[in-house]
């Protein structure tokens, strides 16, 4: 049965047009990898997510909608996938998927308990607390399991990851990044649909920790697409909240 599942969900998974991280970006190193991880759900779509405990995920509330099941994927060390149950989803009560769908700033968070803790070598990442003051040109880095040929699903399932800066007037409701190389006037490096959910590194210190996670993304010069623009939800807001619900789940954050 669960390998049934399992294939049908991932023809599901590459037949969507769920491509992410375009513009050739490189394969995330170990340092990221152990903290980030893929999930499906149930209606062939496919997300990004971060572990903040043993046995639980942080991602976008609008990859985790009402209606279907979600997984977590695991690849072994010759890229044969297998799947891995949740037992509860909680998403934002504050997210609104229509303000989302607007590009404008809500509550896209949702943590993930999963039935049991991920194996080694996967850790928890840390969640940065308050709102750290960000500037025009800040850098930040994106990792995410999307495809790298924008239409192409088959490309996805390796974890990649960008270094993206700030852009606009950087806020703690909306963080917009760009290529620093195309600066939004060309496609280039960045994260599209199947990257949504994908943690957010501050990558301005000596280490990184997430301070939001990816919500939408534009084409260059905010056409429709990937390349131009990565808008992210920061996690500054919604932290207590965050770190309230994952003590209640029984999984509590990662310090």
């Amino acid at each position: 049965m669960l390998r049934s599942l399992l294939s049908a969900m991932l023809v599901c998974l590459w037949a969507v047009p769920a491509p992410a991280m375009v513009g050739g970006a490189p394969v995330a190193p170990g340092a990221t990898a152990r903290h980030v991880v893929m999930i499906v759900g149930s209606r062939g779509t496919s997300c990004t997510a971060t572990a903040v405990a043993r046995d639980l995920l942080l991602t976008a509330a609008h990859c985790v909608l009402p209606g279907a099941d979600y997984k977590l994927v695991l690849f072994d060390a010759a890229r044969n996938p297998s799947l891995k149950d949740s037992t509860a989803v909680m998403r934002h009560p504050s997210f609104a998927l229509k303000t989302l769908l607007a590009h404008r700033a809500t509550a896209d968070v949702a943590l993930l308990k999963l039935a049991a803790p991920l194996p080694a070598p996967f850790a928890p990442a840390r969640i940065g607390r308050g709102a750290p003051a960000v500037q025009p040109g800040d850098r930040f880095t994106v990792a995410g399991y999307g495809g790298t040929v924008r239409g192409d699903g088959k490309t996805g399932g390796t974890l990649r990851d960008v270094n993206l800066v700030a852009t606009g007037k950087p806020g703690n409701l909306q963080l917009r990044l760009f290529d620093p190389a195309t600066r939004n006037e060309t496609n280039g490096l960045g994260a599209c649909t199947g990257d949504s959910g994908a943690p957010v590194f501050d990558a301005r210190g000596a280490s990184s920790v997430v301070v939001g996670v990816v919500s939408w993304s534009t084409g260059a010069k905010n056409a429709a697409g990937c390349g131009g623009l990565t808008g992210v939800t920061p996690l500054a807001l919604y932290r207590d909240w965050i770190a309230e619900t994952a003590r209640k789940l029984g999984s509590p954050l990662a310090e």
